[in-house]
C-alpha cells in the first residue's frame, strides 16, 4: 500500500513537470518554426530581401536620372512598408506567444483565489 501512494505521488509530480517542460521548452520551437514559416511566405510577396539587394538600382532598366530618383523612391517606400508589415506580424507573434506563456499562470491564479 505504502509503494502504490508513493508511486501515485511521484507521478503526480512526473507529469506536473512534464507538462511544465512541454509546455516552456518544447512549445516555444515549435512556435518559432511557425512563425518564421509565415515570415518567409510573407518574403514571398513582399520581397524585402531582394528589395534591399537592388535598392540603388533603377527600376526597368532606365538608367537616367529621373528613373535612378524613382526607383530609389519606389524601393525605399517599399521597404518601409514591408518592414512595417513584419513588424506589426512579429508583435502579434510575441504577444501571442506571452499570452500562451502566461495560460497556466492564470489558471493557478484561478485555482488559487
Amino acid at each position: 500500500m505504502d509503494f502504490a501512494l508513493t508511486y501515485v505521488i511521484w507521478r503526480f509530480f512526473y507529469r506536473i513537470g512534464d507538462f511544465l517542460r512541454h509546455w516552456y521548452v518544447r512549445s516555444p520551437h515549435m512556435y518559432m518554426e511557425f512563425v518564421i514559416d509565415i515570415l518567409r511566405r510573407m518574403d514571398n510577396t513582399l520581397a524585402w530581401r531582394i528589395t534591399l539587394k537592388y535598392i540603388f538600382k533603377p527600376l526597368y532598366g532606365d538608367y537616367s536620372l529621373i528613373g535612378h530618383i524613382l526607383g530609389f523612391i519606389f524601393r525605399f517606400s517599399r521597404l518601409l512598408i514591408g518592414g512595417v508589415v513584419y513588424l506589426f506580424v512579429f508583435a502579434l507573434a510575441a504577444l501571442a506567444y506571452l499570452l500562451w506563456l502566461l495560460i497556466p499562470l492564470y489558471i493557478l491564479y484561478l485555482i488559487i483565489y
